[in-house]
């Protein structure tokens, strides 16, 4: 054979050789481009506007061909619905929408190295999936009781403490990015970030609410040489509402992301300056943390309640445990036969009882082995309506603990997403942190939490190098077998929402637009100086509930003004899906600056 043949032929090999490190090729060869360029004159520019608006405003989309919606950031859940529109898939819509969540957000309260909770319906298979990437523990951390955190939810969401880099932990994000694309992807993996990238690049006008951020944890932000290149101005000045705020570190690292894949992230020179930056803290996670992390592909929890089946995250999500516990538990003490917790206290003192149970996943087990003798309070076992029998006999005798300290300030960022061929991905991600983190360390242009500070029970029952049970309730309704509504649910009432929308749905025969705007009980607001003897009082919207109800309910009540309700709300979302005509209701939460598109 002559020389040049073979010169041919091993450049061939060589080629190939080096495309299965890349991320999924699938259709790569075709011209996607999702960037805000192509979505038409003025277009970015309505949607960014649109996160300034004043709440509520979340009026439904309705189409037939494909639906977006989220938590926060109208040009985010755009860049979804753009991806829709160029062929894409609900996956690759709901991934477009998120990397341009986090990238709108700052990496403040989601993250590149955060973590991302995903239920999927392939409709091609009828198949449902469940895909977990949250955090995993530091493999060196043995005595995570021990990190420095706030103990006392009295401290705050912004109380300072002691540095410490033992804070962080392994998130997952962009490993489930990488692994969601792979399975249910139809676009270019690099046209995903193409949104991202812009507006890390180009920078957008920064709106009051994001502004806000900057100034409650200022102090922070420039602690650390990095952070303030990244996050504080050139004049030493902090930004403010109206400043233009670009991310050119960010749009660097995005790049290499979008043509290598996480494996930049996990084994290339971020994961190098990241590891480095958290032991200058004194943290002990190592490279193998980042190099071994594994996305975990499970069968979704399943329950049925008559026509309805909920399909929400496999193990080891603790979220899906509180969810379909509290659920049993409205059926078992006749909650669904009585009048909604609007119209009658009985009922609200029912659902305020049944949503604290949660509380149990965030016990020392001591504790638990103390109030609930004889009780099998297993994961598996609080998933069953006999335990839920027995939980309901316990709430009567007045057994009942109330501690939200290790579980509070958990920001995150959801989207939910249908395309035409009826596939359905409900997505939440998270930093699990109070903006940045007190550390607030960012490499470039990344951010990496405080996530540990905040979870030291749930980082103690993981157990070194595993993962850590995620509280994040995802999943998807179905009704008569048929899935029906996808749903996503963030933010520190996220559990007292996600029962209340689905019991509207599933049990008093709401709509999902009715669901969502029905009023609500938020996160209690807890005194817990004994933490066996707890004091809490119902958060409620001043005006929602009769006054009538809340007297008869003989609880204590806290009525809030809506500019209280930012720490104090879950936002849950969801799209309803007719299988007939195929007709998608997309919402988004009332009070967030999320939006629900359609076409």
């Amino acid at each position: 054979m002559p020389p040049l043949y073979k010169l041919y032929i091993t450049s061939f090999i060589l080629l190939i050789s080096s495309c299965k490190t890349l991320p999924s090729l699938k259709n790569e060869s075709s011209v996607v481009s999702l960037s805000p360029l192509e979505w038409g004159v003025g277009e970015l520019d309505k949607y960014l506007e649109m996160d300034s608006r004043i709440y509520p405003d979340n009026p439904i989309a309705i189409g037939t061909r494909g639906a977006v919606t989220n938590t926060f950031h109208a040009a985010a859940s755009r860049a979804g619905i753009e991806a829709l529109k160029q062929g894409g898939t609900s996956v690759d819509a709901a991934l477009t929408t998120a990397l341009t969540q986090i990238t709108l957000n700052a990496g403040s309260v989601v993250s590149f190295f955060g973590i991302l909770n995903m239920v999927h319906y392939d409709a091609s298979r009828g198949e449902l999936v469940s895909m977990d990437a949250s955090w995993n523990a530091v493999k060196a951390e043995t005595d995570p009781m021990s990190i420095p955190g706030i103990d006392n939810i009295g401290e705050g969401l912004f109380a300072e403490r002691e540095v410490s880099g033992r804070s962080a932990l392994v998130g997952g994000f962009m490993r489930g990015v990488d692994a969601a694309h792979a399975r249910f992807g139809k676009l270019p993996y690099k046209a995903l970030f193409d949104p991202s990238l812009y507006l890390a690049e180009n920078g957008f006008v920064l709106n009051d609410r994001t502004a806000d951020y900057f100034k409650r944890r200022d102090k922070q932000l420039r602690r650390l040489k990095e952070t303030r290149e990244t996050l504080i101005k050139e004049d030493g000045s902090s930004y403010q509402a109206g400043d233009l705020f670009k991310q050119p570190a960010l749009a660097r690292t995005l790049r290499a992301l979008s043509v290598q894949g996480s494996s930049y992230m996990y084994n290339g020179p971020w994961a190098e300056k990241a590891i480095a930056a958290i032991q200058a803290d004194g943290g002990k996670m190592r490279l193998t943390d980042l190099a071994e992390y594994e996305v975990i592909w499970n069968e979704p929890v399943r329950a049925e309640y008559g026509d309805y089946e909920i399909a929400v995250m496999g193990y080891p999500s603790i979220g899906s445990v509180n969810l379909i516990e509290a659920l049993n538990l409205a059926y078992i003490s006749g909650l669904t036969d009585e009048p909604h917790w609007t119209e009658d206290g009985n009922s609200l003192r029912k659902i305020c009882d049944i949503t604290n149970t949660s509380t149990l996943s965030y016990l020392p087990e001591i504790t638990r082995r103390m109030l609930y003798q004889g009780m099998d309070l297993s994961n598996e076992s609080r998933l069953t309506k006999e335990t839920a029998e027995q939980l309901w006999a316990k709430i009567i005798e007045g057994v009942q603990v109330i501690k939200y300290s290790d579980q509070s300030s958990k920001h995150s960022d959801t989207v939910v997403a249908i395309d035409k061929w009826g596939n359905m991905t409900a997505i939440t991600h998270s930093i699990n942190a109070a903006v940045w983190g007190n550390e607030a360390i960012v490499v470039d242009g990344v951010s990496i939490s405080d996530a540990a500070s905040i979870q030291k029970i749930m980082v103690q029952q993981a157990g070194p190098g595993n993962r850590v049970p995620s509280p994040i309730e995802v999943g998807i309704i179905l009704k008569k077998g048929k899935p029906y509504i996808p749903f996503a649910s963030m933010s520190t009432g996220l559990h007292q929402q996600t029962v209340q929308s689905i019991l509207n749905i599933i049990a008093y025969d709401m709509d999902i637009e009715e669901a969502v705007n029905a009023p609500s009980i938020f996160l209690p607001l807890i005194e817990a100086s004994h933490p066996l003897i707890p004091k809490q009082s119902v958060r409620v919207m001043k005006g929602d509930f009769p006054p009538s109800v809340l007297e008869s309910s003989k609880l204590p009540v806290i009525e809030i003004l809506p500019q209280e309700r930012r720490y104090a709300q879950g936002l849950w979302i969801g799209i309803e899906y007719d299988q007939k005509t195929k007709k998608m209701k997309a919402v988004s939460a009332p009070y967030a600056n999320g939006k629900a598109l359609a076409f």
